[in-house]
């Protein structure tokens, strides 16, 4: 299943360092690092094709039934910003990457024990020969843990310093989903990667679930007039569903529609709305200045200095 994707994947990371890199490389004298640059370039490539995928499938609909009239691009030019640094630095596969260390060290330390760390497919065999099924599973209690994740996001104050960088956005696009701070991408990302180690997400299938979630969030912050319909925005996270948790009265009401992909956690938990044809202006009317229309260092310099006064009960400023 993952084959288009890694096959192509592996032989044009192979060719750029045979190429490339590795000549760069041997003339000087970094060849011992030659394994982590060919990961690292992986990891690059990854995300170009995250950033295409996400393009391909995005802008089209921007064009096609706008919500909004662009009228700040500078704002939206620095979500690109964030989403390059995010998306080429993969932090959700560098954080795999680091917990499977983690992992592997552990299960070499308890396996004199005889324990074994339970998986998914350890606990239900009949799901090694329907690989299908267990990446819908995976996706859906990922999906689960991104909601709760997105909960924490608002409901600590420390937390919500960070965040809040993402809500003060006025100009929202499908750029909008990778406009967090770094500290809160690092989070997530070791948060994300954790919860895929723990059910035993094959290392093969990881990459194929960070583009699956990253193309629907983008896709969720469009600037696109769509919904799914009465029975679709019940089982999918459309933009209008997505626009109504960015929206000022969501952010008033202490938020609404957290889900990532299924609403169904929002109708469960309590926090759905399902308005349909509402598409509100977005941004927090009580965010800094700074955190709608500054730049990416300056946004992170006082996101870091809320989150400090958040900590230290002075309030966020």
């Amino acid at each position: 299943m993952t084959d288009l994707i890694t096959r192509p994947l592996d032989a044009l990371t192979g060719w750029i360092f045979e190429h490339f890199l590795q000549p760069a490389m041997y003339a000087a004298g970094l060849m011992d690092w030659a394994e982590d640059a060919i990961e690292w370039l992986e990891f690059g490539l990854f995300g170009l094709f995250s950033i295409a995928i996400v393009w391909l499938v995005c802008r089209p609909l921007e064009a096609w039934r706008p919500v909004e009239p662009v009228t700040d691009r500078g704002a939206i030019r620095t979500d690109i910003v964030y989403t390059l640094l995010t998306r080429l630095g993969l932090l959700p596969l560098v954080a795999f990457v680091f917990l499977a260390s983690l992992q592997a060290w552990w299960e070499g330390t308890v396996a004199d024990s005889g324990f074994v760390p339970p998986t998914l497919e350890t606990l239900f065999p009949a799901l090694r020969e329907m690989p299908l099924l267990a990446f819908a599973i995976y996706v859906v209690i990922l999906d689960f843990g991104e909601y709760w994740r997105h909960r924490f996001q608002h409901m600590f104050g420390w937390w919500w310093a960070l965040h809040s960088i993402h809500h003060a956005q006025r100009q929202m696009t499908f750029w909008t989903d990778d406009r967090n701070h770094i500290l809160d991408e690092v989070i997530a990302a070791l948060w994300f990667g954790a919860i895929a180690l723990l059910i035993g997400v094959p290392p093969g299938q990881f990459p194929l679930l960070v583009l699956v979630m990253r193309l629907a969030e983008s896709l969720s912050h469009a600037n696109v007039r769509l919904s799914f319909g009465r029975v679709g925005e019940r089982l999918f996270v459309s933009p209008r569903f997505h626009r109504l948790h960015h929206g000022i009265l969501s952010i008033a009401d202490h938020g609404k529609n957290y889900a990532v992909l299924f609403p169904v956690w929002d109708w469960i938990f309590g926090t759905a709305d399902f308005r349909r044809d509402v598409y509100p202006r977005t941004g927090d009317p009580e965010a800094p200045e700074a955190l709608a229309t500054g730049g990416w260092l300056r946004q992170q310099l006082v996101g870091l200095r809320r989150m400090g006064a958040a900590l230290t009960g002075r309030g966020q400023g």
